[in-house]
C-alpha cells in the first residue's frame, strides 16, 4: 500500500515551530487575589503550615511536587500543572518521570512511597468517589510513620483547595514560555 501525504495551502508552521503568539488564550473568569484578599492570604498560610510540616519530617521536595502534580492533574487545574511539573524538574526530576506521574501505576519509574503517595492523593483529590479506602490509609502507613501521613494528607488537601480556586476562577495564567 502507498500513501501519500500532503500538506495544506494554509498551513503556516510547524509543531517545532510554534511559538507563545500562536497560543489560544484562556481567559479569566474572577481575578480571585483581588476579590477575596483575606482568604487568599489565608489558603497561603495553609500551603505554608503544611510545607512547614513536610519539612518538620523529612517529605523529599520532589515527592511533594509530584503529589501536586498528581492531584492538579486530576483536578484539570492547567496552572498548578504547569507550575508543578516545572517545580519537580527543579527539584532534579527527570523529564521522564515528570511525564510518567499521570500513568504512574503502569511504570516501573516510581518507588513504594511514592506508589503509596499518588494513591493517598488520589483518592483524597477523588473523596467524593472514593471515601479514602481503608487499604489506601493501610498501605501508606506501611511506608510512612503516621506523622508523614499527617504532612501528607496536609499537602494533598492544600492542593486541592489551590486546584478548586484556579479551576473554577481560572485567575491565574499559564507561563507562555516554551520551556
Amino acid at each position: 500500500m502507498t500513501t501519500t501525504t500532503t500538506t495544506p495551502a494554509t498551513a503556516t508552521s510547524t509543531p517545532s515551530a510554534t511559538t507563545a503568539a500562536n497560543y489560544v488564550p484562556i481567559p479569566q473568569r474572577l481575578d480571585f487575589d483581588a476579590i477575596v484578599p483575606r482568604y487568599s492570604r489565608a489558603v497561603s498560610h495553609l500551603d505554608n503550615a503544611a510545607t512547614a510540616e513536610l519539612d518538620r519530617v523529612g517529605i523529599p521536595t520532589a515527592l511533594r511536587e509530584f503529589i501536586r502534580l498528581r492531584a492538579s492533574q486530576l483536578n484539570g487545574c492547567a496552572y498548578c500543572v504547569d507550575m508543578h511539573s516545572k517545580a519537580a524538574r527543579e527539584a532534579g526530576e527527570t523529564e521522564q518521570r515528570v511525564n510518567a506521574v499521570a500513568i504512574w501505576r503502569d511504570s516501573a519509574f516510581f518507588t513504594a512511597a511514592e506508589r503509596a503517595a499518588f494513591d493517598l492523593t488520589e483518592a483524597v483529590t477523588r473523596l467524593s468517589e472514593t471515601h479514602v479506602p481503608e487499604s489506601v490509609v493501610t498501605a501508606a502507613l506501611t511506608v510512612f510513620s503516621e506523622e508523614e501521613l499527617g504532612a501528607l494528607i496536609s499537602l494533598i488537601v492544600t492542593i486541592n483547595v489551590w486546584n478548586a480556586i484556579g479551576v473554577t476562577t481560572r485567575c491565574w495564567t499559564v507561563s507562555r514560555d516554551l520551556d
